[in-house]
């Protein structure tokens, strides 16, 4: 039997393309969510030799003399989980220095490097930085998306598709990491995500900092799936814990160093005084989610509130993936007011282009689920490019001045023109 064919990553181009002018590429994101595989094809098409410190020779090597490790490097190399080694980063920057041709050096990290503390030098100037996540349903339908031009451009083309239902939730309990999806049953999938999050915590945030209580990771990991979509309550995060509050923040910034747990900022403006000023929280992956709540496909397509919760991370992370390949930077908020209205994903892009997005879960749009978007629209003036209730439904419909009810299948780009 043949292997089956890879799914593209569409991060590719801009990795070749910052080769191509810089001496230091960084591949950063999740561990296993496919950043050796893609370093690896395209450092084999361009001569690099890869170089793994998940090798203990090669990490011991490294770690005890790292500039005669940089000193001993072919000309164009792969080194793999460079943050098992911060103290590399000096040497590189060194050897840099002596020679700046582009594209010697392409480094990928399981954690957010830059916020390692014994990082040695951030090789500022002299490295590129890409994010890489788990694929995303536009890599797995393999058709690169057009939802985020049509967004700003404030245009939606009038069309129908089938309604996910079911599917969508499928999608969600899947996740996106590659060998995740290559299991052949939902069974085999959580047995691949438990075995993930134990050597994550054993490995990865054991070598990262000293943690009194290992143990309580693996919990407040869960607790901040339940969180997801949600402001972010500490409170409620340390309850079940015999840890200050403090400690509990540090812990959870552990694990957005390691791309598990990640923070939305809200939107503020001063034309609105009564906006919430808190960060929602959000999981990394929703299939990683549901393992943690126990939830399969079946089981959150019955559980409506969480579905609900986990189907909003299921479109930021989409969109976030998306907004990647995007030539113009794209930042990411939530807006929501001491009155109530709000809006789920808050869209910047550049200093000129604002869009906002609301999710649903049902399969039909009213006028009232605007209301957010119509505050948003107010507070942001002529910066507001477009407004969305992404929905399971079947059409695209407009609901007048830039607002659209979108089906949710239309992220990835598989909606049929009737």
């Amino acid at each position: 039997m043949s292997a089956p064919v890879p799914y593209p990553r569409f991060a590719r181009s801009a990795l070749e393309e910052a080769l191509a002018d810089t001496p230091v590429v960084l591949v950063h994101g999740p561990r296993q969510c496919g950043k050796t595989t893609l370093a690896r094809l395209v450092g084999e098409a361009l001569g690099h030799t890869y170089i793994t410190f998940d090798d203990d020779t090669q990490l011991a090597a490294a770690t005890g003399d790292p500039a005669g490790f940089v000193a001993g490097l072919p000309p164009k190399v792969v080194l793999d989980e460079v943050q098992r080694v911060p103290n590399l980063f000096l040497a590189l920057k060194a050897a840099v220095d002596r020679d700046r041709r582009p594209g010697r050096f392409i480094l990928t990290g399981s954690a957010n490097v830059l916020l390692v503390p014994r990082l040695a030098d951030s090789l500022a100037g002299r490295m590129e930085i890409l994010r890489l996540h788990p694929l995303s349903q536009s890599e797995l339908a393999r058709k690169r998306p057009a939802f985020l031009e049509a967004l700003f451009a404030g245009r939606f083309r009038i069309q129908r598709s089938a309604r996910l239902g079911t599917d969508l939730a499928a999608r969600i309990a899947a996740g996106g990491f590659p060998a995740a999806l290559a299991r052949p049953t939902p069974r085999r999938r959580a047995a691949w995500y438990r075995d993930y999050v134990e050597t994550l915590v054993q490995r990865d945030v054991r070598s990262l900092a000293r943690i009194a209580s290992l143990d309580a990771l693996p919990r407040l990991l869960q607790l901040g799936a339940g969180q997801t979509a949600r402001l972010m309550n500490v409170a409620e995060l340390a309850g079940p814990f015999q840890l200050s509050r403090p400690t509990i923040r540090d812990y959870v910034t552990l694990l957005e160093r390691v791309f598990l747990l990640e923070h939305l900022p809200p939107w503020h403006s001063n034309r609105l005084r009564r906006l919430i000023k808190t960060p929602k929280l959000h999981m990394g992956d929703t299939g990683l989610a549901a393992f943690l709540l126990g939830l399969d496909a079946d089981g959150l397509w019955r559980d409506r509130a969480v579905f609900g919760q986990l189907l909003e991370t299921f479109v930021f992370q989409e969109v976030r993936r998306q907004a990647d390949w995007q030539d113009t930077p794209i930042h990411f908020f939530h807006f929501r007011d001491k009155d109530g209205a709000e809006v789920d994903i808050v869209l910047e892009r550049g200093a000129r282009a604002l869009a906002g997005i609301e999710v649903k879960a049902a399969a039909t749009v009213t006028a009232s689920d605007f209301r957010g978007l119509r505050k948003l629209r107010e507070a942001a003036g002529a910066r507001f490019a477009a407004g969305v209730v992404l929905y399971d439904g079947e059409s695209v419909v407009g609901f007048g001045d830039g607002f659209f009810a979108v089906p949710i299948r239309a992220l990835w780009g598989e909606a049929r023109k009737v």
